[in-house]
């Protein structure tokens, strides 16, 4: 059994964010690993300038951990040191794919492998155009996670349910990344369809605008079997919250 498929043992699997490079390469690693320490499953994003699917929140904080000099090295060192620290929890790297490309895509895949990442999740690349990665990122034992959206009718999330690895990543709301105070309306409606979909399948979790523990708490009530919460933990980076402070935050999270 893979490190995905056990996280989600626990329902719902908690998936916290951070940005690799951010505040800074001197200490992110102690942020990673307070969150990591709080979640299920670690998602680390690759900083990148034109984040098409992210809000304000995280453009910033890709912003940021650019203009420190971080790159995509960065974000797999963070990786391996977190590996290193005999953490068995998973780590998926959230990256889009021209620097995977620039990289190279067997590097990359390799790579990957090398410093114990468990998936990737590119969402500039729909199902249909994901293969030149999806085949390198397999033969290497890493999963490459499908993203279904609130547009995505029953058969399509068949089809998505049938291709991920890992899980399906289930954006609850039209837009682009951020905390929102509510819940979008079209969400519970999702999740069910979700649900039916996935169900013996594959596990899915659902992200975008989650942003505290009672969002979790409908979420996992409304049957997500995970949730995963990127902007709320990110702007308390961006804030200067310590390390310990963050850390609490995302063990709140499960209140």
């Amino acid at each position: 059994m893979s490190r995905l498929a056990d996280a989600f043992k626990q329902k719902p699997a908690l998936i916290g964010y951070v940005m690799a490079g951010d505040p800074d390469t001197t200490h992110h690693l102690a942020y990673a690993r307070a969150v990591m320490a709080g979640c299920d499953i670690l998602e680390i994003g690759i900083p990148f300038s034109d984040p098409v699917a992210d809000g304000p929140t995280i453009e910033r904080a890709a912003v940021r951990a650019l203009a420190g000099g971080a790159r995509l090295a960065d974000a797999l060192s963070l990786a391996k040191e977190l590996r290193g620290r005999e953490s068995e929890k998973p780590i998926v790297l959230m990256t889009y794919y021209n620097p995977v490309f620039r990289y190279g895509v067997e590097r990359f895949a390799r790579a990957c492998r090398e410093v114990g990442v468990d998936g990737v999740i590119l969402p500039d690349v729909p199902l249909e155009e994901s293969g030149a990665a999806a085949g390198p990122l397999a033969r290497e034992g890493i999963d490459l996670i499908q993203l279904a959206s609130p547009a995505s009718p029953p058969e399509r999330l068949a089809r998505l349910a049938k291709a991920t690895r890992g899980f399906l990543y289930v954006v609850s709301s039209f837009g682009v990344t951020g905390a929102r105070v509510g819940m979008a309306p079209e969400t519970r409606e999702l999740v069910g369809r979700a649900a039916a979909a996935c169900r013996g399948v594959v596990p899915f979790a659902v992200g975008f605008g989650v942003s505290d523990a009672s969002h979790v708490r409908a979420l996992a009530e409304a049957g997500a079997d995970g949730v995963v919460v990127g902007s709320a933990i990110v702007s308390r980076i961006a804030d200067g919250e310590t390390p310990e402070k963050v850390g609490a935050f995302v063990r709140g999270l499960r209140g």
